[in-house]
């Protein structure tokens, strides 16, 4: 079979290369992004795999006329339109989970970096050589309330790291599991009371049509006034003007990004402006999107929470389990959700 890997880095390639076992003449691996602007020469791949930043839409579909198998090396496929490849009969494969502690642990990291105003002493110091403390006061997290939207995999790590804390944790999941509930010593909550009582939130749900805007323009005027918010899932769970509406009312005191809506147009300004159309984009969030970036209390780091070498090697290890798979059995280990 031929494989085509895109957004890949050399040591995964060798990596990739070795546990698959297969001539070097059967896989291709290209450092770039899949998209309908930068299509290979070569599209005779039966089998794909590729990472968030690409977008295998209608057209990258039709562009690769032998595909029998899409697998995208994340947790999220929002990136892979799954009707066509439905009507196709193309099969998806995805990692269900690999960065449990990894993302929950970043997470922590922006709470801390907002809580104590970590970022904000070491850009003060850098710039002007003020080594001193005012205006740098920040609060314990012992004793405050966590929200944690999404209590899955992630949700549940976040909740141990914030036990260790000695944080109170609150939690909304569309599947409550009581027993673990009691065992960690957390309470579920509707999402309206979650906000309303939480001083940290942190967000931990996948992007479906239902948790689009999970986070709006209505929802967000009732979270606790001088909370702050953690976005480590996808950018369209939280509306991005709401939160820009958000922090200049006080509702927010701060509020930590790894992930934007429409941060494809953010990652490649100059690419949106030759290739983009603007009725794909909602141009008007990705103005906001600067406003925050712009805004003293916000950290956006750039969709890096999974980062670390041994999230990578366990996303790589189930993407290869996916594809030894379908190339067996000719049925994917993990496959992408039907709903």
């Amino acid at each position: 079979m031929k494989i085509a890997f895109f957004e890949i880095e050399p040591w995964e390639s060798e990596y990739v290369e070795y546990k698959l076992g297969l001539p070097v003449s059967d896989l291709r691996f290209t450092p770039g992004k899949l998209n309908v602007n930068n299509l290979p020469p070569h599209r005779d791949a039966e089998i794909i795999s590729v990472f968030v930043g690409s977008k295998v839409d209608v057209d990258v579909i039709h562009a690769f006329p032998n595909l029998k198998l899409i697998t995208t090396r994340s947790t999220g496929f929002d990136h892979i339109d799954r009707q066509i490849a439905g009507a196709k009969e193309i099969k998806l494969g995805y990692v269900p989970g690999y960065g449990d502690n990894t993302v929950a642990e970043f997470a922590f990291g922006l709470i801390l970096t907002l809580s104590r105003k970590i970022y904000d002493g070491i850009d003060r110091l850098r710039e002007t050589g003020r080594f001193n403390y005012d205006g740098l006061r920040g609060f314990d997290l012992k004793g405050k309330t966590l929200g944690v939207i999404g209590a899955g995999r992630i949700g549940m790590h976040a909740i141990k790291i914030a036990k260790g804390f000695g944080m109170d944790v609150l939690a909304y999941d569309a599947f409550p599991n009581e027993k673990i509930a009691q065992e960690l010593g957390f309470n579920y909550v509707s999402l309206e009371e979650l906000l309303s009582r939480s001083d940290v939130i942190t967000i931990h749900v996948p992007y479906l049509p239902s948790t689009r805007h999970l986070i709006n323009s209505e929802n967000i005027k009732k979270i606790k006034k001088g909370a702050i918010l953690v976005n480590t899932s996808r950018g369209a769970v939280a509306e991005t003007e709401a939160l820009v509406k958000a922090l200049k009312d006080g509702i927010l005191a701060g509020v930590g990004l790894d992930v934007l809506e429409e941060e494809g147009v953010i990652q490649d300004e100059a690419g949106f402006v030759l290739y983009g159309h603007p009725e794909e984009h909602n141009l008007r969030t990705a103005l906001a999107n600067h406003v925050l970036i712009d805004t003293p209390n916000v950290v956006i780091t750039p969709h890096n929470a999974f980062n670390t070498k041994e999230a990578i090697q366990r996303i790589l290890d189930t993407d290869i389990e996916n594809i030894k798979s379908f190339a067996e059995k000719g049925e994917v280990k993990y496959p992408v959700p039907e709903k």
